[in-house]
């Protein structure tokens, strides 16, 4: 198992902004390709964002292209998912997520191809 830890989520107005951050002890995220999910009542999870090893290979979902950033610090072991206009509708328990992909130049926001999760950070976005 790999461990993974998010934090930064919380409660925000319309238009605001959160940075969620994911981070792991042991583990050098850096050889992994990470990805940020959701799960909203009732709804199935799915893939927000990812980003494959190399730092250029970044994927967004059109809903919140513009919006949300994902980036790594790799010195501080740690992805990030910056948060931008966050509208009610982004209120989700939001999950980052790793597998190894032997292309580095590539990831994916299907949630059954990560083997590793993290226990999942409530957004809520409310006025």
């Amino acid at each position: 198992q790999v461990p993974l830890v998010e934090s930064g989520g919380g409660w925000v107005q319309p238009g605001g902004s959160l940075r969620l951050s994911c981070t792991s002890s042991g583990v050098t995220l850096a050889s992994y390709a990470i990805g940020w999910f959701r799960e909203a009542p009732g709804k199935e999870r799915e893939g927000v964002s990812c980003m494959g090893r190399s730092d250029s290979s970044t994927y967004s979902i059109n809903s919140v292209k513009g919006r949300f950033t994902i980036s790594r610090d790799n010195a501080k072991n740690t992805v990030y998912l910056q948060m931008n206009n966050l509208q009610p509708e982004d209120t989700a328990v939001y999950y980052c997520a790793a597998y190894q992909d032997p292309d580095p130049n590539f990831c994916t926001v299907i949630v059954r191809g990560y083997d590793y999760w993290g226990q999942g950070n409530q957004v809520t976005v409310s006025s």
